[in-house]
């Protein structure tokens, strides 16, 4: 490829501008309708009830980076009223999804814990889907005092 002046003249500009431009850019933090969308993907449009599913995590998070989360989920895991799986989603984040768990009769008991980034106050989101077909859920609201996505 012959580089020519009109070529290295519209390279350079270019540079210019995303040096300038990318000095701003900022990662598009996804909303609550998003949240709001996974939840409704993972339930298939079902409303998820209340109960049974208990979320554990901090008031407030002194660093984003590493914030412990568990979840457990009352059930004898076997028959109908055992946990297939757990989402976790947290609506502040660039991608609300964190964390899938996925659990079998082998498991023994529904619990999983982890450490999730968050880059903002934000709310943490856990919804279980039960084998009978029936979703629960549990949110809690983390205050970050210094974000872990950029923040």
């Amino acid at each position: 490829m012959k580089l020519t002046r009109r070529h290295v003249l519209g390279l350079t500009v270019g540079a210019a501008a995303f040096a300038v431009a990318g000095a701003r850019i900022t990662p598009a933090l996804a909303s609550v309708e998003d949240t709001d969308k996974a939840i409704m993907d993972f339930t298939g449009g079902t409303a998820p009830g209340e109960g049974k599913i208990t979320l554990t995590a901090p008031e407030i998070a002194e660093n984003g980076n590493t914030v412990p989360v568990s979840v457990s989920v009352e059930s004898a895991m076997e028959g109908d009223d055992m946990v297939e799986s757990v989402i976790l989603l947290a609506d502040g984040n660039p991608s609300p999804a964190v964390a899938t768990f996925h659990f079998t009769e082998l498991s023994g008991a529904a619990l999983a814990t982890t450490r999730m980034r968050l880059a903002k106050t934000q709310n943490v989101v856990a919804v279980a889907k039960m084998k009978d077909g029936s979703f629960f859920m549990d949110k809690k609201e983390v205050k970050v005092t210094i974000g872990g996505c950029g923040g």
